[in-house]
């Protein structure tokens, strides 16, 4: 069986009583940096288990050897460094081998900063489109230009690096629509957590002054 656990994004109080059990009785638990997922089982006072690193770069040949290993009979485990396994990290490649090759899979549903930064920001969340990270180079300033007629609220994650940047950007790319909502959060469920609440007009005047530090969660109202 394979087991998709979602676990906190910030903070440990977040963990379900059924993630804990899952990562408990697990045979293996596959994740994107070991170091990462072996310090939250210490913090949260679970038994040591096998580690299998599987990320954005690693060989196909690890998703074969994860995959024989769960046709064997194994019970895995797949967790992000933070958050819903699949939402802009590599572990729908597993699971879809999963669903492939037949196996069960049970999911242990729990946090999503994006969805946190939605629920947060006040705005019509009936209907939304989310962009993950936004491309870095080839086809960016398209895709911001697009954000100007887009009918549905929109929301992308951003990194501490490039936020000044993208907040800039976005000020450019809707500067037709000032009046325009946007909520920038940082940090979410952590003691620093930081939501704050703008328009474009408003939005030169954020990039200077937010904290930069971890990573952000840009949420924009439909036009």
């Amino acid at each position: 069986m394979l087991s998709i656990v979602s676990t906190p994004i910030g903070n440990l109080g977040d963990i379900t009583l059924r993630a804990l059990e899952t990562l408990k009785k697990c045979d293996a638990i596959v994740c994107e940096d070991t170091r990462v997922t072996g310090q939250l089982l210490k913090l949260l006072d679970l038994p040591k288990k096998e580690l299998l690193s599987c990320h954005g770069y690693s060989d196909p040949r690890k998703v074969d050897n994860i995959a024989r290993r769960l046709v064997g009979g194994q019970h895995l485990v797949l967790v992000s460094d933070a958050g819903t396994p699949g939402i802009s990290d590599p572990g729908y490649a597993l699971v879809s081998r999963a669903r492939s090759e037949r196996i069960p899979i049970e999911v242990i549903p729990g946090p999503a900063a994006f969805l946190a930064a939605l629920s947060a920001s006040g705005l019509p969340i009936n209907r939304f489109v989310y962009f993950g990270f936004l491309p870095l180079k080839k086809g960016r300033q398209t895709l911001l230009r697009s954000f100007k007629d887009e009918e549905r609220t929109i929301v992308f994650y951003e990194s501490v690096h490039r936020i000044e940047k993208t907040i800039d950007e976005l000020a450019e790319a809707l500067r037709e629509q000032p009046d325009r909502s946007v909520v920038i959060a940082r940090e979410l469920t952590k003691v620093h957590e930081e939501v704050v609440t703008t328009t474009v007009a408003g939005l030169p005047a954020i990039a200077r002054s937010i904290t930069k530090k971890g990573e952000f969660v840009v949420v924009i109202g439909a036009r």
